[in-house]
């Protein structure tokens, strides 16, 4: 999966690249700086604030993981561009990689960024009450984990977003289906064995973990709006990860949208320009207007 990932982020650079030499111009930055938001295991826990010259008040978090490993290094700010040129505030959100941290630790982690960012929102010229959150992969696992317990955070219905994008997200953790990862044990996935911070042999206690870290069994009405796009001939996180999300999105009133993208797998190579998709919905759903 981590080499998946890489091969993804080289994709988007490429392409980023050939984008801006046909003519696309870059939006300039007024403000790129990294912020510590914590520390874990002796290492500083970092998100990168990318600010255009024009924001719209507007912020859009990122979480920057694939197989649940992260790089501040590897988000560019050509992977926002479209979020960027609408005036939006982007924070590339990083974590200490497992094996280093465990994924229960990560989540933790990326709470604790999100938290960041809300309380210094004055001083980014954002609203706290208004932020969009994405990913891809394990990033998409996590955002979607912000959004659907967001509320047990805040200790209120409004969470700590208003809308969801999401890539090809794991959403149900104790169900892999056809996953590549998935050892037919009832344990959890079969690389990761060891990264939940748990004995991977006890099965009662993963039952316990697998539920808690996993988006499905926490989406309610009160999760805001979801979009995520997926390929159908991904065998890693199978589009069943995230029809039945969408299933059972619906079933509680939660508003969610899936986009299927016909033979693709875990990544495509156009998929920067997927990230449009992205922007426009965040523009609806967080009422902004459209750019292009």
């Amino acid at each position: 999966m981590t080499s998946v990932i890489k091969n993804t982020f080289f994709i988007l650079t490429f392409l980023g690249v050939v984008i801006l030499n046909t003519g696309c111009v870059s939006t300039r930055l007024d403000k790129r700086e990294t912020v510590v938001y914590g520390k874990r295991n002796n290492h500083d826990l970092t998100y990168e604030l990318m600010q255009p010259k024009r924001p719209n008040g507007i912020g859009i978090v990122f979480i920057v993981s694939g197989s649940w490993r992260s790089n501040p290094d590897d988000f560019k700010p050509i992977y926002g561009q479209s979020f960027l040129k609408r005036g939006y505030t982007l924070f590339a959100v990083s974590h200490l990689s497992q094996p280093d941290a465990t994924i229960p630790q990560i989540y933790e982690d990326v709470t604790i960024a999100v938290k960041h960012i809300r309380t210094h929102a004055k001083g980014y010229g954002i609203s706290p009450d208004q932020l969009g959150v994405s990913g891809a992969s394990a990033g998409g696992h996590l955002a979607l984990m912000l959004a659907t317990k967001g509320k047990e955070i805040t200790g209120n219905s409004n969470g700590l977003f208003r809308a969801v994008a999401v890539f090809f997200p794991v959403t149900d953790l104790l169900n892999l289906g056809k996953s590549s990862e998935n050892a037919n044990d009832g344990g959890p996935p079969k690389r990761y064995r060891k990264v939940f911070g748990i004995d991977p042999d006890d099965l009662n206690e993963w039952k316990r973990v697998g539920y808690e870290l996993s988006p499905l069994y926490h989406v309610d009405v009160d999760t805001p709006p979801v979009l995520i796009i997926h390929g159908d001939e991904d065998a890693l996180v199978p589009i069943e990860q995230s029809d039945r999300f969408f299933k059972e999105a619906r079933k509680k009133g939660a508003t969610v949208k899936l986009i299927r993208k016909k033979g693709k797998e875990h990544g495509w190579p156009t998929i920067i320009l997927d990230m449009r998709t992205f922007a426009k919905w965040f523009d609806q759903k967080l009422k902004i207007d459209s750019k292009d």
